[in-house]
C-alpha cells in the first residue's frame, strides 16, 4: 500500500499523496494526519532529556529499548502557542529507514482510510500559503484533516 508518489507534472519533484491508512491527532482544535506505514508507535509522555545547541523544536531526547530518539515539539515547529501537557498528550514514534524521531502531539484521534479521491493536492488548495510541511488536505464527511509530510517535518533538517 503505497500513499505517495512522485508527480510527473514537472522536475520539482512535487509530491502527491495517492490515499491509504492515515493515524490522525490533534494540535489544539486543528486535525493532522500522517501515513500509518511512516508510525512505529504511539508512547505516553516520558522523561525528556534536554540537550543543549538543538534546534528551538527539540525539547530533547528520549531512550526508548537504548535508542536515543529525538523529540520533536510539532506546537514550536509549527509556531503555534505553548499548551499544558494532559493526560491525552503522547508521542508519536516515526521511522524513516534506521531513524526515528518522536513528535510532541496533544492527542491522537484515529486511524482513517483517507481515498485519494477525498484529498486535495496542496498546490491545488492553498497556493498563497506556506505548505512544505503539508502533502495534501484530507476531507472525510466534511473534516478537513492536515496531511503531514513527514519526511520535512520530523526528518528534513540536521540535529
Amino acid at each position: 500500500m503505497n500513499t505517495l508518489s512522485e508527480s510527473n507534472s514537472s522536475a520539482e519533484g512535487i509530491i502527491s499523496v495517492e490515499g491509504g491508512k492515515f493515524l490522525s491527532f490533534f494540535l489544539g482544535e486543528e486535525e493532522y494526519a500522517i501515513e500509518i506505514l511512516k508510525v512505529q508507535e504511539i508512547i505516553g509522555v516520558t522523561a525528556i532529556t534536554p540537550v543543549p545547541k538543538m534546534p528551538a523544536f527539540i525539547d530533547g531526547i528520549i531512550n526508548l529499548r537504548d535508542k536515543i530518539v529525538p523529540v520533536i515539539n510539532l506546537r514550536k515547529r509549527f509556531k503555534l502557542p505553548p499548551a499544558d501537557h494532559t493526560e491525552d498528550t503522547v508521542m508519536i514514534v516515526l521511522r524513516q529507514g534506521e531513524e526515528l524521531r518522536a513528535i510532541l502531539v496533544d492527542r491522537v484521534s484515529e486511524v482513517a482510510d483517507i481515498k485519494k479521491e477525498q484529498i486535495e493536492q496542496i498546490e491545488t488548495a492553498c497556493s498563497n500559503i506556506e505548505t512544505k510541511f503539508l502533502l495534501g488536505l484530507g476531507n472525510i464527511e466534511g473534516v478537513i484533516k492536515l496531511i503531514l509530510n513527514v519526511e520535512v517535518v520530523a526528518f528534513g533538517f540536521e540535529i
